[in-house]
């Protein structure tokens, strides 16, 4: 009867350990929670639960406690409940502080998450800003661009029409040379025939005067010398 007795005490403390362990391991988790809040909550109600689980236990080992017939085996048990209760208001306390932990690490967090969002938002203002400046300074440079295209089209336009100014004075000039050269031509022409003219008079004005002479010595030798 004492060892069929002794056995729902043995099952009863390991399930006090078994509980005991894994408060221990939910409350780590707790510690360990990045967040949200939600995530926290879940965490808490299966530590709630377990709690609940473990303080049953304990009072089934208590009440074991005080039904054992012999008074040694009593104190023994109960001190052990005693123990077991410490170790239950000690994971208590753990529980509590590692909620605490968890929510200031949770509310940090958030608040670097709105310093970062606002931090962001800065930055895609900045962003905007530069954007916008470099579109405005990009739209004038094009603008500048522009202009200076415009005044090199001008300048193109109006050093065309210089060469065709050029060209049509050239092509003038040269009419003007083509006519200039037929007269010199004429003029030469003119002249040549002249000279050739001015030669034939002179060879017939030499030959009358040659004639001339002749008629005159013939004349003179007549009268002077008849017997001749």
């Amino acid at each position: 009867m004492a060892a069929a007795a002794c056995v729902p005490v043995r099952v009863c403390h390991q399930e006090i350990v078994k509980f005991d362990l894994e408060i221990k391991a939910a409350v780590q988790d707790i510690r360990d929670c990045p967040g949200p809040l939600s995530a926290l909550r879940e965490l808490n109600a299966a530590v709630k639960e377990k709690f609940r689980h473990l303080r049953g236990r304990i009072q089934e080992l208590e009440q074991m406690a005080k039904e054992q017939d012999k008074e040694s085996e009593k104190q023994a048990l109960l001190q052990e409940v005693e123990n077991h209760k410490k170790q239950m208001l000690s994971n208590q306390a753990a529980w509590r502080k590692a909620n605490l932990a968890c929510k200031i690490a949770i509310d940090n967090s958030e608040k670097d998450q709105l310093l970062q969002g606002r931090d962001s938002l800065r930055q895609r203002k900045t962003t905007k800003e530069s954007l916008a400046e470099s579109a405005s300074n990009i739209t004038e440079s094009l603008m500048g661009i522009s202009r200076m295209m415009s005044q090199q089209v001008q300048q193109s336009e109006e050093t065309v029409q210089t060469l065709a100014n050029s060209s049509r004075t050239i092509l003038e000039a040269n009419e003007e040379f083509k006519s200039m050269s037929g007269t010199i031509q004429l003029g030469r022409k003119l002249i040549t025939k002249y000279n050739r003219r001015e030669l034939t008079d002179k060879l017939l004005i030499f030959l009358a005067l040659a004639l001339f002479l002749a008629t005159v010595l013939y004349i003179l030798k007549k009268r002077l010398f008849p017997f001749l």
